[in-house]
């Protein structure tokens, strides 16, 4: 196994991460600062206000989403199996 080949499985590694990660990080992006505007115009300053929120909208997004992420997440690893003898000379 080459230096080039190992850099090759880290890079798609962390591309699956990333675009499989950013849906779900994007939704708890929106909804906090949906929640944060709404807390500074009513000057409501309330802890569980955010994350009760985040915690259903994450929830939502995984079963919309989820069936992607796990059809991204198991490509990736078919692949890597696939790949496997020439990972091992």
């Amino acid at each position: 196994m080459t230096l080039n080949m190992v850099s090759d499985i880290i890079r798609s590694t962390l591309y699956v991460v990333i675009t499989t990660a950013a849906p779900l990080l994007l939704i708890s992006l929106v909804v906090g600062l949906t929640v944060s505007i709404f807390q500074t115009v009513t000057s409501i300053q309330e802890q569980t206000l955010t994350f009760v929120p985040k915690v259903i909208a994450i929830f939502a997004g995984i079963m919309v989403i989820g069936p992607w992420m796990m059809n991204n997440i198991v490509t990736f690893t078919q692949r890597l199996w696939e790949d496997f003898s020439v990972y091992i000379k």
